[in-house]
C-alpha cells in the first residue's frame, strides 16, 4: 500500500517536472525570438513586447526592462481581480520571460539587427514566438501579458476580447510609424497580420492526430494491435458491404501521428484486403486526448 502511494507521488512529480520543462522550453524560444529578432529591429506588434518596443523608443529605459515592469504589474492586476483562477503556469511562463529578457540585456547586449536582411529577421521574430505560444497555449498556459488583459475582460465585460486586443496591438503598430519610420512600421503590419496565422496553423499542427476508418473481415488481431501495442481503443461497428452485401467490420479509432504509422503498416500486413480511410483532425476531445488528463 505504501509503496503504490510512494509510487504514484512519484509519477505525479515527473510529470510536473516534466510539465514546467516544456514551459520553460517554450519560454526559453519565446526569448530567443524576441530578444534577437524583435528588438534590435523595432518590430512593434504584438502585445506588451510591442509596446515595450516603442516606449524604449521615448523613455530613458531599455525595452526588457520596460517588459518586466509591465508584466509585473500586470500580474499584479491579475492576482488583484483574478484571484486563483489566474494560472500557476501563466504565473511561471511570464516572470521567466521578463527576467530572461532582462538577463539577455545584461549579458547579452545588441546594439544591432544580427543581419542586415529585416525580412529575414520578422520572418523569425513571428515564427518562434508563434511556436512558443501554440505550446503554451496547449499545455493550458500563456505568456502574460496581454492575456491578463482579457482573462479580466472576459471576466467583468461582455467586450469582444479578440477584436479588443487587435485594435490595441494595431494601435501600437501605427504608433511604429511615427516613433521608427514607414519601413518599421511596414514590417510590424506584416508581423501582426501573420502572427495569428501561424499561431493557429502551429496549434493545429501540435495537436494533429490521425482518425483512422477501417472497413476489414478480421477486426480481432487489429483492435489487438490498437490496444496493447499502441494503448488506444478502439469502437467497432458491423456493417454491409452496399455491393456484395458482404458481413464486415468497421473499426474507428484515432492516434497520433506517429501511432498511426505503425497502425497503417500492421493493418497493410495483416489484413490486405482492409480498405482504411485516414483523416487528418486537431480537435480531439476526450480520454487520452484534449479535456481529459
Amino acid at each position: 500500500m505504501q509503496q503504490d502511494i510512494s509510487s504514484s507521488r512519484s509519477g505525479r512529480i515527473l510529470a510536473q517536472v516534466r510539465e514546467y520543462a516544456i514551459l520553460s522550453g517554450a519560454t526559453l524560444l519565446l526569448v530567443i525570438g524576441v530578444y534577437l529578432f524583435k528588438f534590435p529591429n523595432n518590430f512593434s506588434f504584438g502585445g506588451v513586447t510591442g509596446a515595450a518596443i516603442v516606449l524604449a523608443k521615448l523613455l530613458p529605459f531599455t525595452a526588457g526592462s520596460i517588459t518586466f515592469v509591465i508584466n509585473m504589474a500586470l500580474l499584479l492586476i491579475g492576482f488583484l481581480f483574478l484571484g486563483r483562477s489566474f494560472g500557476i503556469k501563466t504565473v511561471y511562463v511570464s516572470v521567466l520571460m521578463s527576467v530572461a529578457l532582462s538577463a539577455c540585456e545584461r549579458w547579452f547586449p545588441m546594439d544591432k539587427p544580427l543581419t542586415d536582411q529585416p525580412l529575414l529577421e520578422l520572418i523569425f521574430a513571428v515564427i518562434l514566438p508563434a511556436v512558443s505560444s501554440a505550446i503554451l497555449f496547449n499545455r493550458e498556459a500563456s505568456s502574460g501579458g496581454t492575456d491578463i488583459v482579457a482573462m479580466i475582460l472576459k471576466k467583468y465585460t461582455s467586450i469582444n476580447i479578440g477584436l479588443s486586443l487587435f485594435i490595441v496591438d494595431l494601435a501600437i503598430v501605427a504608433l511604429s510609424f511615427f516613433v521608427f519610420g514607414a519601413q518599421t512600421g511596414l514590417f510590424s503590419v506584416l508581423g501582426l497580420m501573420s502572427k495569428s496565422l501561424v499561431i493557429d496553423n502551429a496549434i493545429e499542427s501540435i495537436n494533429l492526430c490521425k482518425y483512422f476508418t477501417i472497413i476489414c473481415d478480421r477486426p480481432e488481431p487489429i483492435c489487438d494491435f490498437i490496444h496493447k501495442e499502441l494503448n488506444r481503443s478502439a469502437t467497432v461497428c458491423r456493417a454491409e458491404g452496399a455491393y456484395s452485401h458482404a458481413e464486415k467490420s468497421v473499426i474507428l479509432t484515432v492516434m497520433r501521428r506517429r501511432q498511426a504509422v505503425r497502425l497503417r503498416n500492421f493493418v497493410r500486413q495483416t489484413e490486405p484486403s482492409a480498405f482504411i480511410m485516414i483523416t487528418n483532425s486537431s480537435e480531439i476531445i476526450g480520454k487520452g486526448f484534449r479535456g481529459f488528463n
